[in-house]
């Protein structure tokens, strides 16, 4: 596993940005322990705004159009700060397995907020449910890493339309020291309600973050079935607000 991990190009700091690493899928790999980040508190934060679809409400002004008539036909992009903006609940969510062979969820969905400071080491900050700015955040202790065996870090639509090619997501992970991680979710697929966004294995003591960006049609068990976590999945509802 490692090789193989090792044959996937890394991702390097960005010289125009030297607190950012951006990972690409030319460039899906990077190594926590390399960038010195493989300590403490590593905080991942989920943040996105929406392509506007209603052509009867565009700023642009005729001279912008004459200038660029194509502008016309691309949508503008509009930040989510409520629900008559924004129909859909975005949750931030992860599966864990630690090293001794425990596996679970940590998400908004059944209150499986998790605990930081005892297994899984992985905590869920709460549920934003109509696209805040602050979006949604984990905090993992890696500080326990050895204890760690793998995450993966997935989103997924609890609720109305599937929307994945309208909206403007973005992973970011932050280290306690080191620059940012980024993955942006910029692939369109339509119909999809998950997307599996972020791996992180300690492989022999390291600890590596790979890209992944894979949409499903279906919820975690697909998910699930696809990274062969082996959990049992039943259908659940949060309570209404």
């Amino acid at each position: 596993m490692q090789h193989y991990l090792r044959r996937l190009r890394t991702a390097q700091v960005d010289s125009n940005a030297p607190y950012r690493v951006t990972l690409t899928r030319r460039t899906p790999l990077v190594s926590l322990d390399e960038q010195g980040a493989a300590s403490g508190t590593l905080r991942v934060n989920l943040a996105w705004s929406m392509r506007s679809t209603d052509f009867g409400q565009r700023s642009r002004g005729m001279k912008d159009v004459l200038r660029d008539p194509g502008s016309l036909f691309r949508p503008e992009i509009v930040h989510a700060q409520g629900p008559a903006v924004v129909n859909i609940d975005l949750d931030l969510a992860c599966m864990y397995e630690l090293a001794d062979g425990s596996k679970g969820v940590v998400q908004p969905l059944g209150d499986f907020f998790g605990d930081i400071n005892q297994p899984p080491y992985v905590e869920l900050s709460g549920d934003d449910r109509f696209g805040g700015s602050s979006g949604e955040t984990l905090y993992i202790n890696l500080d326990k890493k050895d204890e760690i065996k793998r995450l993966l870090i997935f989103v997924y639509i609890y609720d109305g339309t599937p929307a994945f090619d309208r909206t403007q997501g973005k992973l970011t992970l932050y280290p306690n020291s080191g620059p940012r991680v980024e993955i942006d979710l910029d692939e369109r697929a339509p119909q999809a309600r998950s997307c599996a966004v972020v791996l992180i294995e300690n492989i022999k003591g390291e600890l590596l973050v790979r890209r992944e960006v894979k949409y499903v049609y279906g919820f975690q068990s697909e998910l699930d079935r696809l990274y062969g976590w082996g959990l049992q999945w039943a259908r659940g509802y949060k309570s209404k607000i």
